[in-house]
């Protein structure tokens, strides 16, 4: 079980060498990437590919304004709050309250932010994992293993055919590894990517899952055989197709936003958009608290998520009328919608 530690630190680097070769192709003459490898003194590396523009009171010209495409590779020891937590979904993992034992954990995962600089361009996020708890006498057991992963997109405006084309992309990927996936994924990133203390979601989602192993789970309560991947293997090969499928699903929108013309106001709305994003982030994001509480986190790669700029505005009327173009995209994020 344990060489799909290699399999997934392979698949995910190899990812991100394609994706940050895809933007940077995009916009030829905007900076490179930054290439960071970094060790974690606890146990573990990392690559963190982020994009960014020296400061200027004059605006860059380039596509994107920001963005992130990260893996890390890590090791450790997980302690007994976190294995208490863990242990919600995955019960095979011991678990003593009287005890200060912790348990060795292996993660690996690709994370995926992408800001663009034109307020028509949507934002898109993507996040593949492996998870794996091993026993502490001997580390070549395997206590208990997960996916995770999800792919989204968060526009300042609403382009129903590019909700649309993303949708139907990532539900092509799901369709071919089981019926039961793109259905309950699309819901449970609906719900997932809420910020309740606005009543809204953060944008027309994707898919989003997590806990995903060979044992029935709560979101697919009725799968059978052929409606989901069971198997180490087969689910492997489910996330990799949604990996797969992140530059086909985003690229295309990319490409037709990014040189769309825009106005002053339509900046406003955009910084104030992801004014909601920093919210989500900052207050609701399981990955980002389990990435601040880990042991060791390297808080710039965490972070990376964040836009460059964002805006809040006390009682703002921008959105409040309902025909406008901001109110058209409030309404579908109070009310998702069904889009493949």
């Amino acid at each position: 079980m344990t060489a799909m530690r290699d399999k997934f630190a392979e698949y995910v680097t190899n990812l991100q060498d394609s994706i940050v070769d895809a933007f940077e192709k995009l916009d030829p003459n905007a900076p490179p990437f930054l290439r960071d490898q970094w060790e974690r003194p606890e146990g573990g590396y990392g690559i963190s590919c982020v994009f960014s523009t020296p400061f200027s009171p004059t605006p860059a010209t380039t596509i994107l304004e920001k963005a992130g495409v990260n893996i890390s590779v890590i090791h450790g020891s997980l302690p007994p709050a976190a294995v208490k937590q863990m242990r919600v979904e995955h019960a095979s993992l011991p678990y003593d309250p009287d005890s200060q034992g912790s348990l060795p954990f292996f993660a690996a995962g690709l994370s995926i932010v992408i800001h663009p600089r034109n307020p028509h361009a949507p934002t898109m996020h993507a996040n593949y994992r492996y998870f794996e708890v091993t026993d502490p006498a001997d580390k070549t057991k395997v206590l208990a293993w997960w996916f995770g992963g999800g792919s989204d997109l968060t526009p300042s405006y609403l382009y129903e055919d590019d909700a649309r084309h993303f949708h139907t992309t990532l539900k092509a990927a799901c369709d071919a590894h089981g019926a039961a996936l793109y259905p309950a994924l699309k819901v449970w990133c609906d719900e997932y990517f809420f910020i309740p203390h606005r009543g809204e979601a953060r944008g027309v989602g994707g898919l989003f899952f997590d806990d995903l192993c060979d044992a029935p789970h709560k979101r697919l309560p009725d799968a059978g055989p052929s409606d989901r991947p069971w198997t180490p293997e087969t689910i492997f090969a489910f996330a990799r197709a949604a990996g797969d499928a992140i530059l086909p699903a985003y690229l295309p929108i990319l490409e037709r936003r990014a040189h769309a013309e825009s106005t002053d106001a339509q900046r406003r709305w955009q910084l104030l958009r992801r004014g909601r994003y920093v919210e989500f982030n900052l207050v609701h994001d399981r990955g980002t608290k389990f990435g601040l509480m880990t042991p060791g986190a390297r808080i710039e790669s965490i972070l990376m998520s964040l836009p460059e700029t964002a805006r809040w505005e006390y009682r703002s009327e921008v959105g409040a009328d309902a025909e406008s173009e901001e109110g058209k995209l409030l309404e579908v994020l109070k009310k998702p919608r069904r889009w493949a």
